[in-house]
């Protein structure tokens, strides 16, 4: 099985030594994305913007990729406080399709910089995106 690195100025750049998405096997695996604006680097306050901003970088990430957030199957949200569990549910509810995909939720995670959020996902690649890429 091949493996291809998904990068895309539309989000920010991993904080890490790890790709923003890696495509394996006709599914694309995102990384954990914040609520960070990728064009200034800035984290916003409080939890319903980190979660719309790290959505919408989410979405930067799946489109890059030859997906989007109609193709998720799996997501992992790791949050700060379990107080923003209802805030962050409306927020994510307004992104995903129907049926929304599987999804766990941990609280109370310690992230980096003073994050409040960060979202991972699975999403299938289009059939169009599987030729495409050679999967």
């Amino acid at each position: 099985m091949t493996r291809r690195r998904v990068h895309t100025e539309e989000a920010p750049p991993a904080l890490g030594p790890y790709s923003q998405a890696i495509i394996a096997g006709g599914f694309v695996f995102c990384s954990g994305t914040a609520g960070i604006d990728p064009a200034t680097g800035h984290i916003p306050d409080g939890i319903e913007a980190q979660t719309e901003q790290a959505l919408r970088n989410l979405d930067a990430v799946l489109a890059a990729a030859g997906s989007s957030m109609a193709d998720v199957v799996k997501t992992a949200i790791f949050y700060a406080d379990v107080a923003d569990f209802a805030m962050l549910n409306e927020v994510y509810a307004r992104h995903m399709p129907d049926p929304p995909p599987a999804r766990s939720a941990p609280a109370n995670v310690r992230l980096p910089r003073g994050l409040l959020v960060s979202i991972d996902a699975i999403a299938q690649l289009t059939d169009a995106s599987n030729r495409e890429n050679g999967q």
